[in-house]
């Protein structure tokens, strides 16, 4: 199988059935969830034996929330992911000691609602690696993503950055061609969109998400 044009990320995994389906569908990066709020929460211990069978067929992703130290070393020494997704509030600053701490490329997720979030991005691109543009999710939610949020998508269109980023936030097989167009987006990440409940993927939905983005 050929790789698609636009890059794709299933974040969210604890299945080996899910996985399989996101590799099978050529995705480019497997993310999981390290935060105990989230119905999609897994150990570190869990996601490596997830990742063990299949390390190198994708990028590993670890998906964290203004993370201590320690728990990032025991990440480091467990998963060992490719990259680490930044979902709190972590100033540039730290998003720049946890790139050197730990090795791995960082991702800083910028939460939007409007054109002037995306001001916020500038200070981050000398100090992460990729920048991710998610729906910024409602003020009374209990989670920081993965709840489905969307934006206005032409805000990002012709817009450039000097790191690769990511479009995330409301996709699903049924959207994510209008979004790709709309955005420019060079990789998108779904979660909750291919899902059947909260935190349960449904490889039947991942496979569509793949093939509509292949197609895009």
């Amino acid at each position: 199988m050929s790789a698609p044009r636009i890059a794709s990320k299933i974040c969210g995994l604890s299945t080996p059935p899910a996985v399989t389906a996101a590799l099978d569908g050529g995705a480019a990066y497997l993310g999981f969830i390290f935060f105990e709020g989230s119905p999609r929460n897994v150990s570190p211990e869990a996601a490596a034996q997830l990742v063990g069978p299949v390390r190198g067929e994708a990028q590993t992703v670890a998906v964290v929330v203004d993370p201590s130290d320690g728990f990032l070393d025991r990440l480091m020494e467990t998963l060992k992911p490719d990259l680490i997704q930044l979902h709190g509030g972590e100033p540039p600053a730290r998003v720049a000691a946890i790139g050197l701490r730990t090795g791995a490329r960082t991702i800083k997720v910028i939460p939007v609602s409007e054109a002037g979030d995306l001001a916020g991005a500038g200070a981050y691109e000398s100090a992460a690696d990729h920048l991710m543009f998610e729906g910024r999710p409602p003020k009374d939610a209990s989670l920081p993503g993965g709840v489905g949020a969307r934006f206005d998508w032409t805000l990002l269109s012709g817009r450039r950055f000097s790191r690769p980023w990511f479009l995330a936030g409301g996709l699903d097989p049924w959207n994510v061609a209008e979004a790709i167009s709309l955005s420019g987006a060079p990789t998108v990440d779904v979660s909750s969109g291919v899902e059947r409940g909260p935190g349960l993927k449904d490889p039947a939905l991942i496979t569509a998400f793949l093939d509509a983005v292949r197609r895009a």
